[in-house]
């Protein structure tokens, strides 16, 4: 029980204090990602230099979870290749759906505590709504 409360405590910081939930200046990349379902939407913007992303932000609204899964996506993929952006995204989408192993998990880091998303099928569209945006917008690019 003691972590399920130590990623609790995770969830509310990002949505509360999100690092990365502002205008992004002469970002090369730009997606808007929308959840109908229940009106989240995030606009997720990106720069690429060199096939590395160097630094990326999202705007928008929308539950706790859609928004620090988004703010916690961009902590794990800033500083990375494009291909490992993609791999880790990857990692979480199947962690969601419970088909990660537990080694893929730990490359997750915090967004790691969204694992018990897979089990509250409401919640879902929310916490791979950032994920999904990144995936296309890093198809885009290519």
């Amino acid at each position: 029980m003691e972590n399920r409360t130590f990623y609790h405590e995770i969830l509310i910081d990002h949505n509360m204090h999100p690092a990365h939930k502002h205008p992004l200046a002469g970002a090369g990349l730009e997606l808007e990602g929308v959840n109908p379902s229940c009106g989240d939407d995030i606009v997720l913007r990106l720069k690429i230099e060199d096939g590395r992303i160097t630094d990326g932000a999202f705007e928008g609204s929308g539950c706790a979870v859609s928004q620090a899964s988004a703010d916690m996506m961009l902590d794990l993929v800033i500083g990375k290749t494009k291909e490992e952006a993609v791999r880790l995204s990857g990692i979480f989408l199947r962690m969601i759906q419970g088909q990660a192993s537990p080694e893929e998990i730990d490359d997750l880091e915090e967004a790691a505590c969204l694992q018990d998303v897979s089990h509250m099928p409401a919640r879902v569209k929310c916490a791979v709504l950032g994920w999904h945006t990144l995936e296309e917008l890093l198809a885009k690019e290519n």
